[in-house]
């Protein structure tokens, strides 16, 4: 009979926060620069150079453990983590590893089987490594020190996780806390984001954890998802063919499809932490921390219950808008100066996401504003334009946020209401098709469709469809 068992999984995460400069320097953190133009003696290693802690880090770190429902420690401090990596420009790292600034937490996601608790162990401050690239060419490898001293949150889960559906919906609550609390852009594609998934499996009922193995940096949902199932199949046969799982660091390969091993596993003695002497430690005041908690945002979880209360929208819009920050942002000033809630939600529900899939873009790169989508609305509800104009003109607002108002005017889009020169049109198509005439008037209800087709072809897509209607079947 074979054995049942139980994948046990927690993630480390780190997210680089959105400050303008660096954790201990004053270099531009932008992302996309040529490399080696952001650093300093700092943020390279330099010796004599003495870091300089960023507050704005302290106050995100504070942010994102309140909404995560930690405790804060408010006498924190940091520590050097000594490791030698071309990418690491001191030989070390300044972390937290004794006393990190919040602890104690936990987020609640939504699996199939209900709402589950996922426990969150610590959250502690760092800064980034820089970046090797690795030429195929000429088989060298470079060194960017663009990204040493970006300032890190490392948000570190107990092992509450037993699938990859849990992992994507805690991976995905921490993104929306943490872009809501606009301390991060959270975008995996640009590294701003990274996930290592500690991972074991164990008999069914077993009390003991297996042993686990960790994968590094994996950078996308999907691939997380397929990293967890593979790597719960390998172990799983390795223990049924009476191996046993070694801990080690294991990187994920998603175009081929398997793990292969980095390092065996290193423990806390093996980094030789100690201290870091050239930083105080941070004592963070009541009034400090009350200030970070009055600051705090509506999050995600609220804002979808405010909508369907305030603006009657069905869950499932609501879903939806809140998905992300910026969509929300956009939803909310638009409401404000059109006033009309469901019909801006069918705008961004429908067109914008559609639009959004199209140009491979996220919620996030959305440049429209909400000034224009207002007056487009307004066009639309009045019968200024026609709902097939009027995609036409958001395509444009979409892609190069243009007045609505200016371009119909410009481009001649208003629909004609003109009974007279409606009349002409439609009496023309007439003539032009006897055959949609014969057919209508020997009861084939669908010619009609046909002759207004024709019509509103003729008035090159302006007319007012409905008007078009009634004259066809006066006229006919």
């Amino acid at each position: 009979m074979s054995k049942e068992y139980e994948t046990v999984i927690g993630l480390e995460v780190h997210v680089e926060l959105a400050t303008k400069t660096k954790i201990f320097c004053s270099c531009s953190t932008a992302f996309g620069s040529a490399p080696n133009t952001h650093t300093c003696p700092v943020c390279t290693g330099m010796p004599g150079s003495l870091p300089v802690l960023n507050k704005q880090v302290v106050e995100y770190a504070m942010a994102v453990g309140v909404a995560m429902n930690c405790d804060i420690n408010q006498y924190c401090k940091f520590d050097r983590k000594n490791y030698f990596y071309p990418d690491n420009p001191q030989n070390y790292q300044i972390s937290q590893l004794y006393l990190p600034i919040c602890h104690d937490g936990g987020i609640e996601i939504e699996t199939e089987a209900g709402k589950k608790t996922i426990g969150i162990h610590e959250i502690h401050m760092e800064e980034d490594a820089g970046k090797l690239v690795h030429d195929d060419w000429t088989g060298e490898s470079l060194v960017d020190f663009n990204r040493s001293g970006v300032p890190l949150i490392e948000i570190v889960s107990e092992p509450d996780m037993r699938s990859a559906e849990e992992v994507i919906a805690y991976l995905d609550k921490l993104r929306m806390i943490v872009q809501y609390l606009g301390a991060s852009d959270c975008k995996m594609q640009e590294g701003s984001m990274r996930a290592d998934v500690n991972l074991s499996v164990r008999e069914v009922g077993a009390k003991e954890f297996g042993t686990r193995t960790e994968m590094k940096n994996i950078g996308s949902f999907k691939a997380i998802a397929r990293a967890i199932e593979a790597e719960r199949e390998r172990q799983i046969d390795l223990l049924e063919s009476g191996e046993c799982v070694v801990q080690e660091t294991r990187r994920w390969n998603d175009d081929k499809g398997y793990s292969y091993v980095m390092r065996s596993k290193e423990d806390a003695q093996d980094y030789r932490y100690f201290p870091e002497p050239d930083l105080v430690p941070v004592v963070i005041s009541d009034e400090w921390l009350q200030q970070v908690r009055d600051r705090q945002p509506e999050l995600r979880d609220e804002k979808l219950q405010r909508y369907m209360d305030e603006f009657e929208l069905p869950e499932y819009d609501a879903r939806i808008l809140t998905s992300a920050k910026k969509m929300a942002d956009v939803f909310e000033e638009t409401v404000v100066l059109c006033g009309k809630p469901k019909k801006v939600s069918n705008w961004l529900m429908g067109e914008t996401i559609r639009l959004l899939k199209e140009h491979d873009m996220d919620p996030e790169d959305i440049t429209f504003s909400p000034e224009n989508l207002a007056k487009l609305i307004i066009l639309a509800d009045a019968g200024t334009v026609n709902s097939s104009v009027a995609k036409e003109v958001f395509e444009k607002i979409f892609e190069e946020n243009i007045d609505p108002e200016q371009y119909v005017k410009e481009q001649g889009l208003a629909t004609v209401n003109d009974e007279g020169a409606l009349r002409e049109t439609v009496e023309q198509v007439i003539r032009d098709n006897p055959q949609s005439v014969e057919d209508y008037r020997s009861g084939k209800e669908k010619a009609i469709g046909f002759l207004v087709g024709q019509t509103m072809k003729a008035m090159k897509g302006k007319a007012n469809p409905a008007m078009v209607n009634e004259l066809l079947r006066e006229l006919l």
